[in-house]
């Protein structure tokens, strides 16, 4: 038996065959472009490597109250020409398998929760630092939806005292953690791409204070037992240590528990899935969409 993953982004599609165990068979991407044309081309991926069930983890915002009628649709997405795509629906039909989907960062804290850095805790936060800023939100095993679902990248900042930029770059809001710390924030206030920005290069300092705050806010609100960060902008390990000090002097000695006093060492960590996250977390949805 196999299943398929669909990592659904809006530069790229990747589109993936796993067996029963998770094991990478085969991986395809393609590039995101309008539906009439990108959809065609993925149908036909999962035609030709029959699968038993369809896992997406998808760029948002979404639709995923199963009451709704227009359930598993995209919805106000700035990619215009996915919005109010009703995605899920479109490859129940070409296909006639289950499909399971939700965010493309709730899929993968499932996986982090489920195989990787969270495996065996109740509770996580996943966020990907990247092109965009998300969070993935896992409260007793499951991802946390509500009115819609956790948009934490767009949670608002106090400005850092030394951005030169302190009000973002997010046509939605002034001051949001996605305007001020994704990738092209960071590129847009320095002039540079982030990834050649050396590691002494004030824009870290920067960076770090608003990563940090997401931290401390995140701590205060869910009380997660683990909090994981990915997407590119955290391949610069150096961050990390910087990340739990400042987050340890925003807490000012207020939380008494052991991860704290361990300096968050174990707390703020990379994915354990690598860059693994978002396809297992796909696979996930295929399995719990066969199974329901």
């Amino acid at each position: 038996m196999y299943f398929g993953a669909l990592e659904a982004g809006g530069t790229k599609m990747v589109l993936s065959l796993l067996d029963e165990n998770g094991t990478m068979l085969e991986r395809s991407s393609i590039p995101t472009e309008d539906p009439s044309i990108t959809m065609p081309a993925m149908i036909r991926f999962f035609r030709e490597h029959p699968v038993a069930a369809l896992g997406i983890g998808c760029f948002g915002p979404l639709d995923l109250n199963p009451a709704s009628p227009t359930y598993g649709h995209i919805t106000a997405t700035p990619k215009l020409a996915w919005r109010h795509y009703p995605i899920l629906p479109e490859f129940q039909q070409a296909l006639g398998i289950p499909v399971g989907m939700d965010t493309d960062v709730n899929a993968a804290a499932l996986a982090e929760a489920r195989l990787g850095a969270a495996k065996g805790l109740g509770s996580c936060l996943y966020m990907t630092i990247g092109t965009g800023i998300g969070g993935g939100l896992i409260i007793g095993g499951q991802p946390v939806h509500g009115l819609v679902h956790p948009e934490i990248g767009h949670q608002l900042m106090k400005p850092a005292a030394n951005d030169p930029a302190p009000e973002g770059f997010c046509p939605y809001h002034k001051h949001c953690l996605e305007g001020l710390a994704s990738g092209p924030a960071i590129g847009k206030r320095w002039n540079t791409p982030a990834p050649q920005l050396p590691p002494e290069h004030p824009a870290w300092d920067v960076e770090t204070t608003y990563l940090a705050q997401m931290c401390h806010n995140a701590i205060m609100s869910f009380s997660p037992e683990k909090i994981i960060l990915g997407g590119g902008v955290m391949q610069q390990m150096f961050l990390f240590p910087v990340i739990r000090r400042k987050t340890l002097d925003m807490l000012g000695g207020y939380l008494c528990h052991r991860v704290v006093d361990n300096g968050l060492e174990d707390y703020i960590v990379p994915p354990g899935l690598g860059v693994n996250s978002g396809v297992m977390g796909a696979y996930l949805l295929a399995k719990e969409a066969l199974n329901a």
